[in-house]
């Protein structure tokens, strides 16, 4: 540092020279006064740098998630979309005044080759659960990642976010009924980024099958689910962005028990299905910004559609079983916009709708099992949401519930999301 105050003096030395005599003094005294200021400037450089150093080698980093809602529906929530009984059907929803699901989440790099993330759900009654929790590779090279533990699979867009930052407070219907809200697995997962200007991300990913639609099996000393997705993306100018996704999941159920089924004749059992579980997706986003500036206003689309072919055999009333061949070919999708009109403020429009296709139905289940609802579930949603920093969040959602035939729902949610602690950086 006090290189650049003898740079300072030899730059002003022969101004001093040539100077009058009688501002001779005046200029040493600038000059002095200029040195004492470099020297506190130095102490107090050197006093925060331990503190700085201390505060940044904290490891793990954490953070915390606080969320509550209030939720008024018409409705039971817990009851499924027509033709979608034998899904998980977790709406997510409660009604009245509810905390919701925290998040305490922990991540650090473990050595130079290695990287380790844990999220603990704790849920509103007091129990707690692992979300994630994986160990993932940092030095590869060659834009090879490679991933192990439990993790959010990587098909689709939305599956592998957050809760906290979903643009609604609830999952699409397609979300509700194919992936229980969100697929999460135990296995490997490993991507590999192509080093193009396009972007261009191909992973595949082996796991126990844990969570619906697979089973967990105990017995099964092979992988009980395979998942292959791609995404490809790009900039239009520098206001646009967008990308698009393809995903193939293939998983077994086996007895998978599904209760209050409703049968041919308007009775409800509880039926099981044994089986393979095959989906096919595809995904698209489109953001911009002006000039690429997001800060101001913003606009984001995006849309993904999901088909999903069951095939295997179904036993009807378990207490009194009927078992024979059953397949059904079912899909959904949704499309969705937020615009960010001014600072902190946003407003979003979801559309949602699904297909409980026509079953294909062996001679014993004939007359028992409905083979066509001859119903489309749909939902609309809008939301209003204002967000003064990045680590909090208010929101208002209104949503036209006509998932169920001859039983629409008109709900309303309240929700506020707050972040304490270390916040990394959201996906695309």
């Amino acid at each position: 540092m006090f290189k650049y105050v003898a740079l300072c003096v030899s730059l002003l030395t022969p101004l001093a020279a040539h100077a009058a005599s009688d501002n001779q003094a005046a200029v040493n005294e600038e000059l002095r006064t200029i040195h004492q200021q470099i020297q506190q400037l130095e102490q107090r450089v050197q006093q925060s740098a331990p503190a700085a150093s201390t505060a940044n080698a904290f490891n793990p980093a954490i953070s915390l998630i606080l969320s509550g809602s209030y939720g008024s529906t018409e409705q039971n929530p817990a009851t499924p979309a027509s033709g979608f009984a034998m899904s998980a059907n977790d709406s997510g929803h409660s009604r009245g005044f509810s905390l919701q699901e925290s998040e305490l989440g922990f991540s650090a790099n473990i050595d130079p080759l290695f990287r380790g993330v844990a999220t603990v759900s704790l849920a509103p009654e007091g129990s707690s659960s692992v979300e994630n929790a994986f160990v993932e590779t940092t030095t590869l090279g060659h834009g090879l990642n490679l991933k192990m533990g439990r993790f959010f699979s990587g098909l689709g867009y939305l599956n592998d976010q957050h809760s906290h930052v979903w643009d609604f407070v609830d999952q699409p219907l397609v979300y509700r009924s194919f992936w229980d809200n969100q697929l999460a697995d135990d296995g490997l997962q490993f991507k590999w980024l192509a080093p193009s200007d396009t972007f261009i991300e191909l992973g595949g990913e082996v796991g126990r099958g844990r969570n619906f639609p697979g089973s967990n099996r105990a017995d099964n000393n092979g992988a009980g689910a395979e998942t292959l997705f791609a995404h490809i993306g790009d900039d239009f100018g520098i206001s646009s962005s967008w990308r698009t996704g393809f995903s193939l999941h293939q998983t077994k159920q086996v007895d998978a028990v599904s209760n209050n089924v409703p049968d041919a004749l308007g009775n409800k059992f509880s039926d099981s299905f044994t089986g393979d579980s095959r989906t096919a997706g595809m995904d698209f986003v489109w953001k911009y910004a002006p000039n690429g500036n997001p800060t101001v206003t913003n606009f984001k689309f995006q849309a993904e559609y999901f088909q999903r072919k069951n095939e295997g055999t179904l036993t009807y009333n378990t207490a009194t079983p009927f078992s024979d061949s059953y397949s059904v070919t079912q899909s959904g999708w949704y499309a969705q916009g937020i615009y960010q009109f001014m600072p902190f403020w946003r407003a979003g429009i979801r559309y949602d709708q699904l297909d409980s296709g026509t079953a294909q139905l062996g001679s014993a289940l004939v007359g028992k099992v409905i083979s066509n609802y001859g119903f489309t579930p749909t939902r609309s949603s809008v939301m209003v949401d204002y967000s003064p920093s990045e680590f909090s969040r208010m929101r208002v959602q209104y949503a036209l519930d006509e998932s169920r035939q001859g039983l629409p729902d008109h709900q309303i949610f309240m929700q506020y999301i707050m972040s304490l602690g270390a916040h990394g950086a959201h996906q695309f």
